[in-house]
């Protein structure tokens, strides 16, 4: 176990916080919802919303164990690396493809809150890095990428925290976490304060497969209290940023949501814009996801990689 330090304490409490509230949300919550066999989905259709079916309404063990069945029965080589601390234990699983020096990073985390089946929050976004690891099977992308499947990021990103502990940042081009990837027709790129490089080149890739700036995507910085497991890397000096899609005619009522986080964090779920309205509850069930909405994150990576490239 590594030593403890204020800000590990920090995010212990906000962690066991999220998760008393997480309780208390969900405690009235509808039956659990219908868990597809694990059979099913290793041997069925390979589109990301198929996919999400294989951690939707998973316990948390059982989550991370399905990951790595699916990548073990398509026979994609990856790293798995088990951590424990004060905080949580887990296991991140690692893969690479394409060549370079430097890497971009694309993270989806495979935990969920208790209570919640987890669907957008975040089965989705498992299912989009495979979904792009069946394309670049075939084609690997110009760039090299390391697509991280993170535990515990529920736990204050914990998960990424101990794998940049591990491995550090030196060989990272830019690091894009998913959240909430399967509703709404326009993506969000979040925690951006200022401009980089890597920045640019995300609005470029955004720009050259027709999305437009403040319409059909949506640049939008520091958010006080909705992290991801990007944070630990930009704590370490890398541009990374969170990446989540999200329905244009709630831009302004999200903003209101996310930039107010007292009066988020207090407000009833009834009244959430979306994608919030089903976050960290029993409502996040694949029924609410959007294939094209899904569709267009697949292919916004791929532009991402490509401009990288």
């Amino acid at each position: 176990m590594s030593r403890v330090g204020w800000r590990d304490l920090g995010f212990y409490a906000r962690a066991r916080l999220s998760r008393g509230l997480a309780r208390w949300v969900n405690r009235r919550a509808s039956p659990p919802v219908p868990v597809a066999p694990l059979g099913d989905v290793l041997t069925g259709a390979r589109s990301p919303l198929a996919l999400s079916r294989l951690l939707e309404g998973r316990s948390n063990v059982e989550r991370e164990g399905a990951v790595a069945r699916w990548l073990q029965a398509r026979g994609v080589p990856f790293a798995r690396e088990r951590f424990e601390t004060f905080e949580g234990r887990g296991e991140n699983f690692c893969v690479e493809v394409g060549g370079g020096d430097r890497a971009l990073v694309l993270i989806a985390h495979h935990d969920a809150v208790p209570g919640s089946p987890g669907a957008n929050d975040n089965a989705a976004s498992v299912a989009i890095l495979l979904a792009l690891l069946e394309r670049w099977a075939t084609r690997e992308p110009p760039v090299r990428v390391r697509l991280l499947f993170t535990a515990c990021e529920e736990l204050g990103y914990l998960g990424s925290r101990a794998w940049v502990r591990s491995h550090g940042v030196a060989d990272v081009a830019g690091v894009l976490s998913l959240e909430m990837p399967g509703v709404g027709d326009s993506v969000a790129v979040w925690d951006a304060p200022v401009d980089t490089p890597f920045l640019a080149t995300v609005r470029g890739a955004l720009e050259g497969m027709g999305l437009r700036a403040d319409e059909s995507y949506h640049v939008v910085g520091r958010i006080p209290i909705f992290g991801s497991d990007h944070r630990a890397y930009a704590a370490a000096g890398v541009p990374a940023y969170g990446l989540t899609s999200v329905p244009t005619a709630h831009a302004d009522a999200l903003r209101q949501f996310v930039f107010h986080p007292v009066r988020a964090t207090l407000r009833s779920t009834v009244r959430r814009p979306p994608p919030f309205d089903t976050y960290h509850t029993s409502r996040d069930a694949g029924t609410t996801l959007d294939e094209a909405a899904l569709a267009r994150v697949v292919k916004a990576l791929e532009a991402v990689a490509e401009e990288l490239g």
